[in-house]
């Protein structure tokens, strides 16, 4: 990327953390917020859109229908109820919910209110069977203190967590109801103009803040961040689902460069007399009938039509790029392939794909092109392709006023791509199934009292208990193992060192190779330790049942153990393995004498593989080599 004065830009960026709090129950009713990859039962729903109070659609909500996607839900007994399939009215608000989030409104310094009034938020992706979020205001004000700066608290909410995606296809959606309803805190804070680096900085502190409560959920999941971002005082855009610190920068840095390129952009097109609307559409259906482009035969074949849309005053302005990867016929392509639609061929990077100079000399013809003109080439069936058409000609209407108020989500590699317009006004509208919800003075009054200690002091705690360094105590503080770790050394044989090491490290470096965390469950953990402090197994064998367990090939630690041959190794069985060791290297023991030890232990160790401790193979070759 190429380098970016921020302060130059005037990047300015507001963030909003959603951390799931560690409750039995969810939200509103009294199922249990586990998550399960086994289903009782499947249903499918199709959404729609419906004028709120103010007698409006929402934007973000009729761009959604207009996707036209059944929506499938998968649901475990265990874990969801009518509530969650939105046959029954939402129960009472769990108190556990209401106590938390009254406690961290009050470690923010936040304005509780009295009463709180629960609001509904329409959401019609499917992430919400109901076709809303049901959301509540805390509390407002209050301030963040980082790194010596107070950083404002727009708001508190408490709200309930959507449906997991499980699978997302070209007309369907698969969702899980386990999550769906598990409480959510939500802190918004002020938008502030700094850098990158110094937003990763105020999420780890608010996070700090957030797990110092010890009511919170740790793991993947269980914390998102969503950003604001905007430059030069253009449009806001809303980066949604960034889950973790690094990827935060990233995303950042890459949305003040894509902003401010659609900024550059819109310079150059004010200086061009650009026209375009609907009555620039032509179906070229027959025009491109001869063209050998396996995409355009494949729509050919399913009788798609294929429409051109012109642009006058446009050549070249399609691919213009400011900044390396920035440019609007990407962004037009996301645009359509959130509607089902497989991208947008324009001129500015024809011929290509299969059509020839002279597919594009037939369409140019056709359209009356001159040298100036654009034009792009869009298929599909007809219900998505008219409103995927109009979205298109708003965007490039829209394109001379620099960066549009839109949301977009956050990717694996650090970018961002469309998700859908911003909501407008008409998204939120009362609750009516649940009365308003008082705050009664002493409970105000409990959660001040009950302010935990600060992230500095926690860490100070663990170190003094745990005899850990500063960074081993960071480190496992801020994990999602904490509770974990806890709980392994109440058994005083397990060393909290190597514990907080292994979850720390030898997990983090498992999950770098491509490994999945997620089969690793809590209790895979604890029955390994429990086998290492009962001298079943060694230490080194932790690594190898865990790397079974988390690549799928062992469901528990007695498989895994049962697949890698991991058992401690009898003293006959090692002396054996070791003398031979030493044999077959004799050449080397003579030479180097005791420093050949080094040399055969990295031998021995692959030989045994978690059988037996590095501490008892090292003595023993010295012994032997002496």
């Amino acid at each position: 990327m190429e380098e970016i004065d921020f302060e130059k830009i005037d990047l300015k960026v507001g963030l909003e953390i959603h951390q799931q709090l560690n409750t039995n129950k969810k939200l509103f009713c009294k199922c249990r917020p586990i998550e399960s990859d086994e289903y009782t039962e499947k249903f499918s729903r199709s959404l729609r859109t419906a004028k709120s109070e103010l007698g409006k659609i929402d934007p973000a909500a009729l761009f959604e229908k207009a996707k036209s996607k059944k929506i499938n839900y998968y649901a475990n007994s265990q874990s969801s109820c009518l509530v969650e399939k939105d046959e029954e009215p939402p129960h009472d608000l769990d108190h556990d919910a209401k106590k938390i989030s009254l406690l961290i409104s009050s470690m923010l310094e936040s304005k509780i209110f009295s009463e709180i009034h629960v609001m509904r938020k329409t959401v019609i992706d499917g992430s919400n069977t109901s076709g809303f979020q049901r959301t509540m205001l805390v509390s407002q004000g209050g301030n963040l203190k980082v790194n010596g700066k107070n950083i404002g608290v727009q708001a508190v909410c408490l709200e309930e967590d959507a449906a997991k995606l499980l699978k997302d296809e070209q007309n369907e959606r698969n969702y899980s109801l386990d999550r769906l309803g598990v409480p959510l805190v939500e802190i918004a804070l002020d938008p502030v103009n700094t850098k990158p680096s110094e937003v990763k900085e105020i999420a780890l502190t608010l996070g700090r803040l957030l797990r110092a409560t010890r009511m919170v959920k740790r793991g993947i999941g269980s914390i998102r961040q969503d950003v604001n971002i905007s430059v030069m005082n253009s449009g806001v855009v809303e980066v949604k689902g960034v889950q973790q610190l690094d990827q935060l920068e990233k995303i950042i840095g890459y949305e003040a460069k894509r902003q401010h390129g659609l900024i550059l952009i819109a310079e150059k097109l004010k200086k061009l007399s650009i026209t375009i609307s609907n009555e620039d559409v032509f179906d070229i259906t027959e025009v491109l009938k001869d063209c050998e482009s396996k995409i355009i035969q494949n729509a050919l074949k399913t009788k798609a039509k294929i429409k051109a849309i012109r642009v006058r005053n446009f050549s070249g302005m399609l691919g213009f790029e400011p900044y390396a990867g920035i440019r609007l016929g990407k962004e037009i392509g996301q645009l359509v392939r959130f509607f089902g639609i497989g991208g947008v061929f324009h001129s500015d990077e024809l011929p290509n794909y299969g059509i020839t100079d002279s597919d594009v000399d037939k369409v140019k013809k056709y359209l009356k092109l001159t040298d100036a003109d654009s034009f792009l080439i869009i298929s599909s069936e007809d219900s998505k392709l008219d409103y995927a058409i109009d979205s298109i000609i708003k965007r490039i209407q829209d394109a001379t006023n620099g960066v549009p108020a839109e949301t977009r989500a956050a990717t694996q590699d650090g970018e961002t791509i469309f998700l859908r317009p911003r909501p407008g006004a008409s998204r939120m509208y009362p609750e009516t199934d649940i009365p308003s919800i008082s705050v009664l003075p002493e409970e105000i009054k409990l959660a001040r009292e009950n302010i935990p200690k600060s992230w500095n002091d926690s860490i100070a705690e663990i170190q003094q208990k745990y005899d850990l360094n500063s960074q081993l105590s960071e480190q496992i503080f801020d994990s999602e193992y904490m509770d974990l770790f806890e709980k392994i050394c109440e058994n005083k044989k397990n060393s909290p060192n190597f514990v907080a090491s292994i979850l720390c490290s030898t997990i983090t470096n498992l999950q770098r190779k491509g490994f999945d965390a997620i089969l690793l469950k809590p209790e895979h953990v604890i029955e390994s330790f429990e086998l290492l402090a009962s001298d079943k197994i060694p230490k080194e064998s932790l690594e190898i049942i865990f790397e079974s367990i988390m690549s799928g090939k062992s469901e528990n630690v007695s498989i895994a153990m049962q697949n890698t041959d991991v058992s401690s190794m009898h003293e006959d069985e090692l002396n054996e393995i070791l003398d031979k060791i030493i044999q077959n290297n004799i050449d080397l023991v003579k030479e180097r004498g005791e420093n050949a030890v080094v040399t055969l232990m990295g031998i021995a160790m692959k030989e045994v593989r978690g059988k037996a401790s590095g501490k008892v193979v090292n003595d023993l070759l010295r012994k032997k080599i002496i």
